[in-house]
């Protein structure tokens, strides 16, 4: 999928946006993201040129001379409804509308990791999930945040996710899942040290994720994943030269897997199981620790994928590409990320997961 730059994001008509059947379906709650980032461009380019393929309402949210900044920056500017609250954004037909969020932070200069951004995430992040818990969206997409910006406002890991999980948690297991293309993929360990993974590599947390992998991606194809459980150690153990996670733990857990109706094989090699993948074998790959999906996905297709907060009270998309400092204000970022975490979001919210 070829990457739209924002700048020429300008031959969009933003007039397309209308549509009268925009009151039955979902609200999305759409954050500008870091304001010294590229997140608040990304928007507007979207917005501009964004055709209704989404099934959902939109509400942007973000303080109002952050956006309009970004619509000086992408040279354009959108005629969106502006809403006083949540209740009344919940309330209205609009296809799209904004609910500023003004905030005590500077907007200049751009391309810095500041504390008063974080300040600024944090704060916006716990507004919608009280926003969901209320019933007010029903489904939360943000531009790129960034983490060290998070710690350094005083979250004490600087991880949306633990934000989002511990304000609006679900019924049952969340986790975090990445989208790239037809390939999906779940975290068994997240962001832990390394030298902790093995320790954190059970059988229930490898049934979990895989559990959360099956229901989400049903949920968005209408279908059940064909998935691959990948191993832990080079060539997945080799048949216990390597490590016996592969034998003692992940093998067990594949062999109970496909007893509770999971399509799953394993433990596959993690270096071919995305090669496999990508040949159509497998839809989705249950990996063991953070680095072992990321780095391949982030290799094919860097600034095209998204992550995908799955098992929380209403779904929540992200790019997966970070905040982008180094070109902030310059109108060059992709919006191939920001795209589909809209749609994503928007298909799982109609879905009701």
């Amino acid at each position: 999928m070829a990457g739209m730059p924002v700048v020429e994001a300008l031959q969009g008509d933003p007039a397309r946006l209308a549509d009268p059947t925009a009151r039955n379906r979902p609200l999305l709650a759409l954050c500008i993201g870091d304001r010294y980032g590229i997140g608040p461009e990304l928007v507007v380019a979207l917005l501009a040129v964004q055709s209704g393929d989404v099934p959902a309402r939109i509400l942007v949210v973000g303080d109002p001379d952050v956006f309009m900044r970004a619509q000086r920056t992408v040279g354009t500017r959108l005629p969106l409804q502006e809403v006083a609250s949540l209740a009344a954004a919940a309330a209205t037909d609009a296809p799209i509308a904004f609910l500023p969020r003004p905030f005590a932070a500077g907007v200049e200069p751009l391309g810095r990791v500041a504390e008063p951004s974080g300040r600024e995430i944090l704060d916006t992040l716990h507004a919608m999930a009280q926003a969901a818990k209320h019933g007010h969206i029903q489904g939360l997409v943000y531009a790129p945040l960034n983490k060290q910006a998070m710690k350094l406002a005083g979250h004490p890991t600087g991880d949306e996710f633990d934000v989002l999980a511990e304000a609006m948690p679900g019924s049952g297991t969340a986790g975090v899942i990445n989208v790239l293309g037809r390939i999906w993929t779940v975290r068994v360990t997240s962001h832990v040290p390394l030298r902790h993974v093995a320790d954190l590599v059970t059988e229930e947390a490898i049934l979990a994720a895989t559990a959360l992998l099956d229901r989400t991606f049903a949920a968005h194809h209408g279908r059940r994943p064909r998935m691959a459980i990948a191993g832990l150690n080079p060539h997945a153990g080799d048949g216990g030269s390597f490590g016996m996670e592969e034998i003692e733990v992940i093998g067990p857990a594949v062999a109970r897997a496909a007893e509770l109706g999971f399509a799953v094989e394993g433990p596959v090699p993690a270096d071919t199981a995305y090669v496999q993948a990508a040949r159509g074998r497998y839809d989705g790959i249950v990996t063991m620790f953070h680095d072992q999906g990321q780095i391949a996905l982030k290799a094919v297709g860097f600034g095209e994928g998204i992550t995908l907060s799955a098992g929380l009270r209403v779904p929540v998309t992200t790019p997966s590409h970070g905040t982008a400092y180094d070109i902030a204000g310059q109108g060059i970022g992709k919006l191939d990320g920001l795209r589909l975490a809209l749609e994503v979001c928007g298909k799982l919210s109609l879905a009701g997961t």
